[in-house]
């Protein structure tokens, strides 16, 4: 090599040494841990896991399948320390505590709603006789929810009780902890301190049709109309570094809720094989062929939830828009 071309060379490397280096692309996660609750809120993941579709959502984005791994918890408040732990990928609750952890975590873990998985009226029902309305229950009551303060069921009971008394915390110390499956078992038996219980589909028509117990209050009353139920959230950070993941979750569960739509009755059987139920597989079709009943992801009523938490100062910041309590994929959709 001569001297003026060893020269050229070095200069040359030395020009390339001197460029920024290209950004290297970042691995999404090669496992995804999604933990749900009790009930027909959560058919879309149920169909989802059992179809396999957000692998099958991966795969078609472009990424490996990742290795899902399904996980039951009951209560919001066991989800929330379950993913600022590290444990979990992806939480799922009500709408309401959702927006809850949102705000309390913003500038630490930085929960933020991932998609909504559907619209459905819960239902607060009781086997006292002398229960008609919120005006009637006394201090000998208790009213079953999953998670006493932080859930769904007592965010919308605080909701019914500010309407009726103009005190939303009016019924809380008459509140309990219960997973929907045990509340229901106590309310019909008759024979606990469970006179009441907030609760959702299937549990709802259940009690309802054993004829043990009445309705005393319906969700979609207080909101004004349908409202988004439950809904899937994950850290801030996570949903950055996996964005394909995240879409390809959306995908399957919008993949989802055109199956059930389409099969009802096969969806009630994978519901009934999920949750080793022994409802009639017909009683459980009529629920999910209910209109009240909208599986979407798209989140509805969403800003009404907030509001109410921004007014009694149980969140510090009152959004905007539903926009700002979701992952930005998820803004096309059309929400409220």
């Amino acid at each position: 090599m001569t001297r003026p071309t060893r020269r050229l060379l070095i200069a040359a490397l030395s020009l390339v040494a001197m460029l920024p280096l290209a950004p290297r692309a970042q691995a999404e996660t090669k496992e995804l841990r999604i933990a749900q609750q009790f009930g027909i809120g959560y058919l879309p993941f149920i169909v989802a896991k059992e179809r396999r579709l957000i692998e099958g959502q991966a795969v078609k984005a472009g990424i490996p399948a990742p290795q899902v791994e399904w996980i039951q918890l009951s209560g919001a408040a066991a989800m929330n320390e379950a993913l600022i732990a590290g444990s979990l990928d992806i939480a799922s609750a009500g709408i309401a505590p959702m927006i809850l952890t949102w705000d309390k975590t913003r500038g630490t873990a930085d929960i933020i709603g991932v998609v909504a998985l559907g619209s459905m009226p819960n239902v607060l029902t009781s086997n006292n006789p002398a229960v008609k309305s919120l005006r009637d229950f006394t201090d000998k009551d208790r009213i079953a929810l999953p998670s006493v303060k932080v859930g769904f069921q007592p965010i919308v009971l605080q909701m019914a009780a500010d309407q009726t008394f103009g005190q939303y915390d009016r019924l809380d110390h008459l509140t309990v902890s219960l997973p929907h499956p045990d509340a229901t078992a106590q309310l019909l038996s008759g024979q606990s301190e469970i006179t009441a219980h907030f609760t959702s589909p299937p549990f709802v028509q259940q009690q309802l049709a054993s004829g043990k117990a009445h309705a005393v209050l319906n969700s979609y009353d207080v909101l004004g109309g349908p409202h988004t139920f439950n809904a899937a959230y994950s850290t801030k950070r996570f949903v950055e570094a996996n964005p394909k993941t995240i879409s390809a979750l959306v995908a399957a569960l919008d993949e989802a809720n055109a199956w059930i739509a389409a099969n009802p009755a096969e969806a009630a059987r994978l519901y009934i094989a999920a949750e080793k139920s022994k409802l009639d597989p017909a009683f459980v079709e009529a629920i999910i062929r209910d209109p009240q009943v909208r599986f979407t992801t798209a989140p509805e009523r969403a800003t009404v939830f907030s509001a109410f938490l921004f007014k009694i100062g149980l969140i510090k910041r009152n959004p905007a828009s539903w926009t700002e309590l979701f992952q930005p994929g998820l803004a096309t959709k059309a929400g409220s």
